[in-house]
């Protein structure tokens, strides 16, 4: 298999999940995406913006919109930190945590839907192949952040 059918083929997977889970928490007011923001703040409360872009794969604009809205929606809340008022830390609210299980067995029903007629073998072949992957696309996007580009 072509390493570009690879890349389209991870991106359909990834467009479908997000397109399912877009669509199955509207129930929650939330809009496209903002699940994945509710999830990482609740896994880990005080994290701050930048930690949370990175770990999402978006710019901090994008992400300084979507923590503005999730605010907005009393998703979560920013708070001072206690030795630099300069750095504001996120929480999830409330209702955040509420809709936070209901989250994670969405996700697991997908991965157990994805992951139906694989070996356990295979499994953790494809994690292992997939792990190695991302962190190879990660030096990418470390670069491209810094707005640098890509030799091709």
């Amino acid at each position: 298999m072509k390493e570009i059918t690879l890349l389209r083929e991870i991106g359909m997977i990834a467009r479908a999940l997000d397109s399912i889970s877009n669509i199955e928490f509207k129930e929650f007011d939330l809009t496209k995406g903002q699940y994945l923001y509710v999830v990482r703040i609740c896994e880990q409360p005080g994290i701050i913006q930048e930690k949370l872009a990175d770990l999402i794969k978006v710019d901090r604009t994008t992400a300084a919109r979507a923590i503005a809205k999730l605010e907005k929606s009393n998703f979560i809340e920013k708070r001072n930190d206690e030795f630099n008022k300069k750095i504001k830390k996120l929480y999830p609210t409330n209702k955040a945590l509420a809709i936070y299980p209901s989250i994670l067995n969405e996700h697991k029903h997908s991965e157990n839907t994805a992951m139906l007629g694989f070996s356990e073998e295979e499994k953790a072949q494809l994690a292992t192949a997939l792990n190695k992957m991302r962190k190879n696309i990660e030096k990418d996007w470390e670069t491209v952040k810094r707005g640098k580009k890509r030799n091709y």
